[in-house]
């Protein structure tokens, strides 16, 4: 049975993916701070599905907590580590930035310390689009330079991944880190849009529209994002590029992978689909860019597909229609 160790268990992506190992067969420990960022009690009912697995575990504390990681490591000996846990949100990293500096810099640290001790098999890092920040050469590839981070989140993940190749390199563990294109899908967090934008169009509000919706995500449903990181596992690092598109460190086996789902939608498309799926017209409040924002994100998936062929794309319309159906569910309304 693999052992896997997953930081950020009862968070979006992390509860997803868990799901996803303990029905394929694996043996998981969850490790998840329970901030106050959002809705705890939406953390709490993730853990507690997680829970009704025999083969999972899950401890809550603090990842910058010194020592915790490692020694949870050292206790259970995972083959694999996946390092979700962040505190996210480009607009929060404005007005609290040390909650960045603690969760993403001090919290990796913790990892990859932990990682140097007991070293796994793979450990892989996620990371996000936002590191592109100011690059305005589209589709994103991961040998594009990301300079220019524009949200100090950004800038902490971008620190994240530095950190993670000094570590490849002196250590020599194969590290791969994941950049996430705008994630959704049920069990979504709070303070994206998607579920904004449904609360609100359910309760009869205005939506906030920015940059007068001249915006384009590569949005990415959760599911598919899940079956990139599980394929992913198993594509260790190693000593040749897969092409000359390949983002392989030259010194160390590491490498950063986008995840997304390579055709950016327009933010009235997918308002429209919101529409669709709640039945109701979105009053919409047209507003100007906000600061640390990009206008488009769009991941070039070239190198993803060469290392773990392709991988399925849900339609915007099916996956905001899913989450709609688990809201009116999950909310009674």
């Amino acid at each position: 049975m693999r052992k896997a160790f997953v930081t950020g268990s009862a968070g979006f992506i992390g509860f997803h993916l868990c799901q996803r190992l303990l029905a394929e067969g694996w043996q998981v420990l969850g490790l998840d701070g329970m901030s106050d960022y959002y809705d705890v009690t939406l953390k709490q009912r993730r853990h507690q599905m997680l829970l009704q697995s025999p083969g999972f575990r899950a401890v809550e504390g603090l990842l910058e907590a010194p020592g915790l990681v490692r020694g949870l490591v050292e206790e259970f000996r995972p083959d694999v580590i996946v390092h979700l846990a962040a505190q996210a949100g480009v607009r929060y990293s404005i007005d609290a930035p040390r909650s960045y500096v603690e969760a993403n810099l001090i919290g990796t640290f913790e990892v990859l310390e932990a990682a140097r001790a007991f070293p796994p098999a793979h450990m892989l890092l996620a990371s996000t689009s936002s590191v592109f920040g100011a690059n305005t050469e589209m589709p994103y590839a991961e040998t594009h330079k990301a300079d220019h981070q524009m949200s100090f989140y950004a800038a902490t993940k971008k620190a994240g991944e530095a950190m993670a190749h000094s570590y490849a390199h002196l250590y020599g563990l194969p590290t791969t880190m994941f950049r996430f294109f705008t994630v959704y899908g049920p069990w979504g967090r709070p303070d994206m849009a998607l579920f904004k934008f449904v609360k609100a169009i359910l309760q009869g509000e205005p939506i906030d529209i920015y940059n007068h919706g001249d915006m384009r995500r590569d949005f990415t449903y959760v599911e598919d994002l899940v079956e990139g990181i599980v394929r992913l596992i198993d594509a260790v690092p190693g000593a040749a590029p897969v092409g000359d598109f390949d983002s392989l460190s030259p010194v160390a086996p590491w490498r950063v992978v986008n995840i997304g789902n390579g055709a950016p939608v327009p933010l009235m498309e997918f308002v429209a689909a919101i529409e669709a799926a709640t039945g109701r017209v979105a009053e919409k409040r047209l507003l100007p860019m906000q600061p640390g924002d990009v206008p488009a994100t769009w991941a070039d998936a070239t190198l993803i597909e060469a290392l773990t062929g392709a991988l399925p794309r849900t339609d915007i319309r099916d996956g905001v229609a899913r989450f709609v159906d688990w809201y009116r569910s999950y909310y009674a309304v």
